[in-house]
């Protein structure tokens, strides 16, 4: 399924609270301020403080947006890919920051590529679900297209800056459609293209059984070696998103801890949202 939206029927978007976590680099990667500087700070302030963010701001302190999208070298003008782009969180911050010479692509997974009927028919109301939601964004900027990663058309291939997987490893991985996308991603990539990747982090020690997706952490060795075995190397890492007071072993999984707050249990109530791994790959 192939969807193109205008962009003038998207409006702009806010400076987050900015926590100073420690930046840890693996091999050699710019620090977190290399697209926060000059024209790419002001585009990133005019998207974060845009009144159409309102009830997105509560999660910008867990969130860090302007040091995510840093880390991951994101600039204005790129074509940059969003995956799962879910309820549009990452959209709203991300067109009017990329800019009208920039290009915002949404992408969903392959619903034939999925192994249970559950995860087919999901994955497959996704690209409707956006295309209804996003004009009443109100956005401006980037103009923004959305595709299922079967349809992503030949012409883009090779083209995109940036792949962005947020908070989506473990869907990939409980679906079974993790080979299938991230080869369709490693395609879409530019020859120096990279992918960035925030997801729930489990303890490194974590028993296999509760890291296969299904309580939504996945231990962060685990998600290197499986995207470097699709063709990536590891730029970076970040603790950007870290949050040592989540524990990572909820019952029931990363749904107790907020925005979900599923089970609305006392002890978590001042935990916030989940502790998360930050990572850079290039394309190889």
């Amino acid at each position: 399924m192939r969807i193109l939206l205008a962009a003038c029927a998207l409006t702009a978007l806010a400076t987050p609270a900015i926590a100073q976590h420690q930046h840890q680099h693996q091999h050699g990667a710019g620090d977190a301020a290399h697209a926060a500087h000059g024209p790419a700070q002001h585009a990133m302030a005019t998207a974060l403080a845009s009144p159409n963010r309102a009830e997105d701001r509560a999660r910008d302190a867990w969130r860090h947006p302007a040091e995510t999208l840093a880390f991951f070298q994101v600039e204005p003008g790129m074509t940059v890919v969003d995956y799962m782009p879910a309820g549009g969180w990452y959209t709203r911050v991300l067109v009017p920051y990329l800019g009208p010479q920039g290009r915002y692509v949404g992408l969903t997974p392959d619903p034939a590529a999925a192994d249970s009927e559950r995860f087919a028919n999901y994955f497959g109301g996704l690209p409707d679900a956006f295309a209804e939601a996003a004009p009443g964004w109100n956005l401006s900027g980037a103009p923004v297209a959305l595709h299922a990663s079967q349809d992503i058309p030949e012409e883009m291939q090779g083209t995109a800056d940036r792949v962005l997987v947020f908070r989506e490893m473990h869907n990939l991985l409980r679906s079974g459609v993790i080979y299938t996308e991230l080869t369709r991603i490693r395609a879409l990539l530019a020859d120096d293209g990279m992918l960035g990747i925030v997801q729930h982090r489990a303890k490194a020690d974590a028993p296999a059984d509760y890291t296969l997706g299904a309580n939504g952490y996945l231990r962060q060795d685990d998600v290197i070696a499986l995207v470097e075995a699709h063709g990536f190397e590891l730029v970076d890492t970040s603790e950007i998103n870290a949050n040592p007071a989540d524990t990572a072993d909820h019952e029931g999984g990363v749904w107790q801890l907020p925005p979900s707050w599923s089970g609305k249990k006392p002890d978590l109530e001042n935990v916030g949202e989940s502790d998360r791994m930050t990572l850079l790959f290039r394309k190889r």
